[in-house]
């Protein structure tokens, strides 16, 4: 009876031994698995970690910066800081050779975003719900008061309030009024959203 008791322990514990190893065979064999797909996954060159090294990060602009836009090259010549209730975003007055002015609103909410603006000097609108302009439709999308302050030329003071309010269309164009101060006189002024791949940063030189 001992002898027999003995061998089913042996049996047993064999068992468990012979399990373990293919347990384990298999565990190294969906590693190694794992391992190779991920080997074979393609790999984005210019994934977010990289890009700002390899276009320059708009986050930084200062006056002075040059901006490629679809291959076009603006200047930076001012720029402002805008908060509003601990939010805090940028607006940047670019200029090129033949004295054509934009802006450009860098803006985290939470992925970057830039929209390149352009005035229209002739628009007669009002703040609403929404806006027509040149056929298309606008829907509003926020509206508020900010601080600013000022950096190099920008054409304002070096600090006071903005009132804005911001639409967009289906497509995703945009449409900008602001004033500055109390009573001001709305400026409205269209955008276009850039893609990051769009806009490539060569900083101002450094004294």
């Amino acid at each position: 009876m001992g002898e027999f008791l003995l061998i089913v322990i042996v049996l047993v514990v064999l068992g468990l031994a012979i399990w373990g190893v293919v347990r384990l065979v298999q565990h190294k064999s969906r590693s190694q698995e794992a391992q190779q797909q991920g080997a074979d996954k393609p790999v984005d060159p210019f994934g977010s970690d990289d890009v700002d090294a390899l276009r320059g990060d708009p986050r930084q602009l200062q006056a002075g910066a040059i901006v490629e836009i679809r291959g076009h090259d603006y200047t930076v010549r001012g720029s402002l800081r805008l908060t509003e209730d601990g939010w805090s975003w940028d607006e940047h007055f670019l200029d090129d050779a033949q004295g054509k002015r934009v802006w450009l609103s860098v803006e985290e909410d939470p992925e970057l975003e830039l929209v390149l603006f352009r005035e229209v000097p002739d628009a007669e609108v009002r703040p609403g719900r929404s806006i027509e302009l040149d056929g298309r439709s606008y829907r509003r999308s926020e509206s508020g008061t900010a601080r600013y302050t000022t950096e190099g030329t920008t054409g304002l003071d070096s600090g006071g309030t903005l009132h804005y309010q911001d639409y967009a269309a289906d497509d995703d164009s945009r449409l900008a009024l602001e004033a500055y101060g109390d009573g001001g006189k709305w400026e409205v002024s269209r955008g276009e959203v850039l893609s990051r791949y769009e806009v490539r940063i060569f900083p101002a030189a450094m004294d």
